[in-house]
């Protein structure tokens, strides 16, 4: 009988059963679509020998007005340059929590050693610290001297008390220890936040005894003790963080307040909670418990959400502009002649809390988003508040009548999730709308006007610009576009990313910020990488392919990604929490560690060790009908008999497998039944013989050696009746 040929349309289709999908394919890892063909991605290769602390939240790569190329990447621990090669630590210092004259304590066989703060050192577990002028250390009973801690990097390990703090040394005490011995200076880094995000919502908000885990806290500075008895007022050391009205907790006992000015809680109500009034003394631990919810009780009312921690980064010319997410902007010149030996400071003049930032370059505005309605006033933060810098400034933010400088407040939404840059725009996004703000000039400077509705951003970097248009992830589910109309993005794989069902875990969307979109420009694709219903992390990624307008899905997991616009090749950062970081060095530093890719290389996974790992890779398409083809007659009416199959591959490096499930009926199962295979095919198969009996066939092509690269191309089958059962 002649051969039959069957010719599978691009793209997954996730929508519809097997057999519904006929002449479409409906899974598959590592693969995407060319000229409606089917292929392995590219490999990727380690760019540095080294791991980066912490998870990649953020990544920026722009060339400098000298040509330097640079990426900027942010993690939940620090902030690090790449250049030529190598990285460079430029995390910032927090100025806040300086701490000078400390003193060490030490004990022989053991690594700990104690840290002594003057003051409260506000320092949490997980900490990233490090010191100057340390010396004056009692030689003959230590081992430690100035060279073990000055600018050397530490995690704290524990905070006994507000003053006093662990860490671990590389090698134990040998002699017999000191006790508050020695001096230096404590210098920590900046915290970015949580690894993961939490929702807000249920017994999982809060931890165990009521304490809510995203607590402030401060400590008393009242001028002398709080008697049990008194309800006038308490002062704080730093009340900045703590609501307007609310309950603290000093000691074991809790209490209200009903207002603040300043430093100064006012009215008290004592012993609240069923606690009973105490006398508490200067430099007591104070915690904010305003959303405080008792052990044992569900948060169910709450829309609380704990987020991670996360960067905004951008580049105003030369300067990179680094914005911790609902925090302080930090900024570092990459064509100072030293900047790679230089930190990133706090920027001059901005305002000290925002959700995020990004640069208008045409017009040279700096954007706050989610900002702060009284600059350097970080409890006036709005988070649907807009501030943008006087032209060419990033310092200069009170609108006059002589500066560009001005403010937009947004109505439809809670909160500012994101913005992307589009060719002359800006779309900003809340939770609920899309706003396009555009450059206008005097006397306004930038319009800004409401493009669409129910369509929130699910996180900061779930959107990208790509092909004129924006393109983002949506907050309830779903994708959408904006070209100047917004609408909604037709997605065969929709219900497989975003519902939970049967073995498939759809989205994870009490992580939707850890969503990071990123643009590979060499493919025209856009890939989301998302964490699903079982994970905190990022664990999927779903593709769609602008220029063939078609969709996949997989397994690789970049938690950051940036195109090829400042590099050959897209850059991505790759999390895995078992590994142990290597840069930069921390003492003491617990496991999670990234590594920096550079995709499009080759066909396998290069590691930094010079080690090379295969990329896995299949297709799979969905059932087709052997009847009707060649004369066959009827649509599934009789089982035939397949008696070989020709493989026609575009390329092909190394071998492939070839499998065909066979289902005498569409209700049935290709994968529970007995499948032919799988065929090892090669550059030289010119056919394969079979013997298999059935009413539908599925194709699937695999790899999974080192080396192993393939284009696919159709399938040639002979097939004949062989009766109806």
């Amino acid at each position: 009988m002649p051969l039959s040929k069957v010719k599978i349309a691009p793209g997954f289709d996730k929508q519809s059963t097997p057999s519904e999908a006929e002449g479409r394919f409906v899974d598959g890892d590592n693969v995407r679509f060319r000229y409606g063909e089917p292929e392995k991605i590219g490999g990727w290769s380690a760019l540095v020998d080294k791991k980066l602390v912490g998870a990649a939240r953020a990544q920026h790569a722009w060339a400098t007005t000298n040509g330097k190329r640079y990426a900027v990447i942010g993690t939940d621990k620090v902030l690090i340059a790449y250049y030529g090669g190598a990285f460079y630590d430029i995390t910032p210092l927090d100025t806040d929590r300086f701490n000078n004259s400390a003193n060490i304590t030490t004990t022989n066989g053991s690594a700990t050693v104690t840290i002594t703060t003057s003051s409260a050192n506000n320092l949490a577990v997980g900490d990233i610290v490090t010191f100057v002028n340390a010396g004056s250390f009692t030689g003959a009973n230590t081992d430690y001297g100035t060279a073990d801690f000055d600018n050397i990097l530490f995690e704290v390990q524990s905070v006994p008390t507000l003053t006093t703090f662990t860490i671990t040394m590389p090698a134990a005490e040998s002699k017999s220890g000191v006790t508050n011995d020695g001096s230096l200076d404590v210098r920590p880094y900046v915290t970015v936040g949580p690894l993961t995000q939490t929702a807000g919502y249920g017994w999982g908000t809060y931890l165990w005894g009521g304490r809510t885990v995203a607590q402030t806290t401060t400590t008393m500075n009242n001028g002398g003790t709080l008697a049990s008895g008194t309800t006038a007022q308490v002062i704080l050391t730093d009340a900045t963080n703590f609501p307007n009205s609310g309950t603290i907790r000093i000691g074991s006992e809790d209490i209200t307040y009903a207002s603040k000015s300043s430093n100064t809680l006012q009215t008290l109500g004592r012993g609240a909670n069923g606690t009973s009034p105490a006398n508490h003394t200067d430099g007591s631990t104070v915690t904010d418990i305003s959303e405080y919810i008792g052990w044992g009780d569900a948060s169910t009312s709450s829309t609380v959400t704990i987020d991670p921690a996360n960067w905004s980064l951008d580049n105003f010319g030369n300067i990179l502009i680094a914005t911790v997410h609902n925090g302080e902007t930090f900024t570092w010149d990459a064509s100072d002649t030293n900047a790679l030996n230089t930190r990133a400071t706090i920027g001059s003049g901005m305002p000290t809390k925002s959700v995020m930032t990004i640069v208008s370059d045409r017009d040279r505005h700096l954007f706050h988003l989610g900002t702060e309605t009284t600059i350097a006033t970080a409890t006036t933060q709005n988070k649907m508040f807009i501030r943008f810098s006087d032209q060419e400034s990033t310092s200069d933010y009170e609108p006059t009548s002589t500066n560009t400088a001005g403010t937009f407040q947004l109505d439809d939404g809670t909160q500012i999730v994101g913005a992307i840059k589009g060719k002359d725009y800006i779309l900003v996004l809340t939770d609920t709308a899309a706003y396009e703000m555009q450059f206008v000039g005097p006397p306004f400077t930038f319009s800004i006007r409401k493009v669409g509705s129910n369509n929130g951003l699910l996180g900061q970097h779930a959107g990208i610009f790509a092909n004129g248009a924006v393109f983002w992830m949506g907050k309830t589910g779903g994708f959408y576009v904006y070209d100047g109309t917004v609408k909604s993005l037709p997605c065969l794989v929709e219900d497989f990313v975003f519902t939970t069902n049967g073995n498939n875990p759809g989205i994870n969307f009490d992580s939707g910020q850890l969503v990071y979109a990123g643009i590979n420009e060499l493919y025209s694709e856009i890939n989301w990488f998302y964490p699903t219903a079982n994970s905190t992390v990022v664990d999927r990624v779903v593709t769609y392919n602008y220029a063939e307008g078609v969709w996949t899905t997989g397994t690789l997991d970049r938690t950051t990604w940036v195109g090829s616009s400042a590099f050959e090749r897209p850059y991505a950062t790759d999390f895995n929490s078992s590994d142990t970081p290597t840069f930069p060095v921390v003492n003491g530093v617990s496991n999670g560690a990234t590594i920096y890719y550079e995709h499009e290389v080759g066909v396998n996974q290069q590691n930094g060790d010079g080690t090379t790992t295969a990329i896995p890779a299949f297709i799979k398409s969905g059932e087709f009908d052997l009847n009707g083809r060649q004369g066959v007659p009827g649509d599934g009416e009789f089982l035939l008999s397949v008696r070989r199959f020709m493989p026609d591959f575009k390329r092909i490096s190394g071998n492939a497998q070839v499998t065909i499930f066979l289902n005498a009926f569409p209700q049935g199962s290709t994968a529970a039944s007995s499948p032919l295979g799988p065929f090892t095919v090669s550059s030289t198969t010119t056919k394969v013989d079979t013997r298999a009996r059935a009413r539908l066939a599925a194709v699937q092509i695999e790899s999974s050696s080192i080396d192993e690269s393939w284009r696919y191309g159709t399938f040639r089958f002979d097939v004949r009746v062989d009766g109806r059962r």
